[in-house]
C-alpha cells in the first residue's frame, strides 16, 4: 500500500493565516496574493519573508513598483526588520528606455523593459540563491506584456524558472491594470483574495478567502482580519464541529431559589441562555446573578459588554450586592468592554474564544446581541456567526446568557434579530400594570434540556438583588402588559421595599 509522503510546508508567520492553509504554503511552488491598494498585500509579504528568515532560510523581495526605501519603512512601522538573511531588489527601468533620444523605434519599449526586467529578475535570483521569493507587483508586467498571450507565457517563463529553483513564490497583484484577467489563477498552486470594505460607519474591515489551493485541503470561507502594530493577524472562521470535549451534564444554580425553581431546577452545563426583554427589565441583572453564582462555585467567568460603560456596570452591580470589580481584580472574572464600531464579528468571535481556552471560564455573558449586531451592519449572518459561537462554547461546557432588548415597553414588542430558536432556554421579562404601579413579571417559554415551570412570577431588582414572588395566579394578560383580574391580588409582591436597578 502506497502511503502519500505530505508536502513540505512554508510557513507564513501570518496569525491565522496557517491555520486556514493548513500549515502554510507548500514549499516549491508559486502563489497569488491579491487585493486591492492598501488590503495587506506587503505586510502579510514581508511576514512571510521574516519567518523564512527565522527559520535560516534566504529571502529575496523584487519590488517593481515601490523603491527599497519605501519598503523598509513600512516594514519599520511595524516593528519588522529586513536584515541580512532578506535582500530587497528593486527594479529600475534601464535609463535609456527612460531617455527620449536612445529609444528604439523599431521596437515597442514596453518589448525591451519586458525582457529587460525579466533578466534582471532571473539575475537577482542567481546571486541571492533564495528558499523565498516575493515579486511585487504583477501589474507592471501585466501593463509590459500589453497583451494577455504574452503576459500568460511571461508567467509561465516565471513559474518554471522558480520551479526548478525549488523557491517557494508569492505573487503579488495589486487588481489595478486589469481586475478580469484571471490568467494568473489557472498558472499559479494556490490564490490568497484579500478584500478591504468600508461600512457606513466605522473603520474599514479587512477579510480574505482562500480561492485555491491545488492538492491541499483548507478552511474555504471568508475570514476576517485585522493590520496591527506588528503585522497581519487573521481571524480563521469558527467551525464548533473541529471543537468538542467531555464535561458533566449537571445542573447549575442561580443562587436564587424561585428563580431554580422556575427553570426546573437550574440550567443544565453547556447551554445557552437567551435574556428576553424591554430596557430596564434587568436583563444584565439577571445575566450578572448567574456569573456571581458561578464565581461562588469557584468557577472562572467571562463577560463581554457591548452597551454599558464599565464604570457605571460595576457601581450599579455592586448596589445590587454584587461587586464585579473586586472578581475581575481578584483575576475570576474577564470582562472586555466591545466597541462595535470598531471591531469584525470574526475577531469577537476569536476573543471570546482565546479567552475560554485560556481562562476556563464557564460563565460567559455576552450584552448585548444589538450591540453585536451593530458589529456586522452590512452583514446577512449574524444568526450563522451566533449559532456556530454557541455550538462552540456549549461543546465547552460553558453557559452561554445574551442578552436581547426588545423595542418598546409593553403591549406588542418585537427584537431586532430572532435568535430564540438558537438558545437553549430562553427567559422573558415584562413590565405590567397593576394596582396603579409599573411592575416586572418574568417566565421561562422555552427550555431545551428538560422541565420548567410554566408560570409567571413577579420580580423586584433590590438593594438586595433580584427577588422573587410567587406565581401570578390572579391575573392573565400579565405578557401582554395590560393584565385582566381574574380572581384576588394576593399573588402580588407588598410594596415594603423600593425598586431600584435596570437592565
Amino acid at each position: 500500500m502506497n502511503t502519500a509522503i505530505p508536502a513540505a510546508k512554508a510557513r507564513t508567520g501570518v496569525s491565522g493565516l496557517d491555520t486556514i492553509l493548513a500549515g502554510g504554503l507548500s514549499a516549491g511552488h508559486v502563489f497569488l496574493l491579491e487585493g486591492n491598494p492598501g488590503a495587506g498585500k506587503t505586510t502579510i509579504a514581508l511576514q512571510f519573508l521574516i519567518e523564512g528568515a527565522r527559520l535560516g532560510e534566504r529571502g529575496l523581495y523584487i519590488t517593481l513598483s515601490e523603491t527599497e526605501s519605501e519598503l523598509r519603512a513600512g516594514a519599520a512601522s511595524h516593528g519588522m526588520i529586513i536584515d541580512g538573511n532578506i535582500e530587497v531588489f528593486e527594479v529600475v527601468p534601464p535609463e535609456s528606455l527612460l531617455d527620449a533620444d536612445q529609444q528604439q523605434s523599431l521596437l515597442y519599449s514596453s518589448d525591451l523593459e519586458l525582457g529587460e526586467t525579466t533578466r534582471e529578475i532571473f539575475a537577482a535570483f542567481e546571486r541571492v540563491k533564495p528558499s523565498r521569493v516575493v515579486l511585487d507587483s504583477l501589474s507592471e508586467i501585466r501593463l509590459l506584456a500589453q497583451s494577455s498571450l504574452r503576459y500568460r507565457r511571461q508567467i509561465l517563463a516565471l513559474k518554471h524558472y522558480f520551479a526548478r529553483q525549488g523557491a517557494t513564490v508569492l505573487l503579488l497583484d495589486d487588481l489595478t491594470s486589469d481586475v478580469l484577467d484571471k490568467t494568473v489563477h489557472s498558472v499559479v498552486h494556490g490564490v490568497i483574495h484579500l478584500e478591504e470594505l468600508t461600512p457606513g460607519y466605522g473603520s474599514e474591515r479587512r477579510r480574505l478567502r482562500v480561492m485555491k489551493y491545488r492538492g491541499q485541503a483548507f478552511r474555504g470561507g471568508y475570514h476576517d482580519f485585522t493590520i496591527q502594530t506588528g503585522g497581519v493577524v487573521v481571524f480563521p472562521r469558527l467551525v464548533a464541529s473541529e471543537h468538542r470535549t467531555s464535561y458533566s451534564r449537571d445542573n447549575v444554580s442561580s443562587d436564587i431559589a424561585e428563580l431554580d425553581l422556575l427553570l426546573g431546577g437550574g440550567l443544565e452545563r453547556g447551554s445557552s441562555t437567551l435574556i428576553l426583554g424591554p430596557a430596564g427589565t434587568g436583563k444584565s441583572t439577571f445575566s450578572f446573578q448567574f456569573l456571581a453564582a458561578a464565581i461562588g462555585r469557584g468557577e472562572k467567568a467571562a463577560a463581554f459588554v457591548f452597551d454599558e460603560e464599565l464604570g457605571l456596570l460595576f457601581g450599579r452591580l455592586k448596589a445590587l450586592g454584587m461587586d464585579l470589580e473586586a472578581m475581575v481584580d481578584a483575576g475570576l472574572v474577564h470582562i472586555e468592554q466591545v466597541d462595535a464600531a470598531e471591531l469584525s464579528p470574526g475577531e469577537f468571535a476569536h476573543r471570546v474564544r482565546d479567552c475560554v481556552d485560556k481562562s476556563g471560564a464557564k460563565t460567559v455573558i455576552i450584552d448585548s446581541i444589538n450591540g453585536y449586531q451593530a458589529a456586522m451592519p452590512d452583514e446577512n449572518s449574524l444568526i450563522l456567526h451566533m449559532h456556530e459561537l454557541l455550538q462552540y462554547l456549549n461543546r465547552q461546557g460553558t453557559n452561554t446568557f445574551l442578552t436581547v432588548a426588545q423595542h418598546g415597553l409593553v403591549g406588542d414588542m418585537k427584537a431586532p434579530v430572532d435568535v430564540t430558536y438558537l438558545a437553549d432556554t430562553v427567559i422573558l421579562l415584562r413590565y405590567f400594570e397593576a394596582a396603579g404601579r409599573v411592575r416586572r413579571a418574568v417566565s421561562v417559554i422555552k427550555k431545551r434540556t428538560g422541565f420548567h415551570e410554566d408560570t409567571i412570577r413577579e420580580y423586584r431588582i433590590e438593594a438586595s438583588g433580584l427577588t422573587f414572588g410567587g406565581p401570578l395566579i390572579g391575573f392573565q394578560g400579565v405578557l401582554r402588559g395590560v393584565p385582566e383580574f381574574v380572581s384576588d391580588t394576593t399573588s402580588l409582591m407588598s410594596r415594603d421595599s423600593g425598586d431600584g436597578g435596570n437592565s
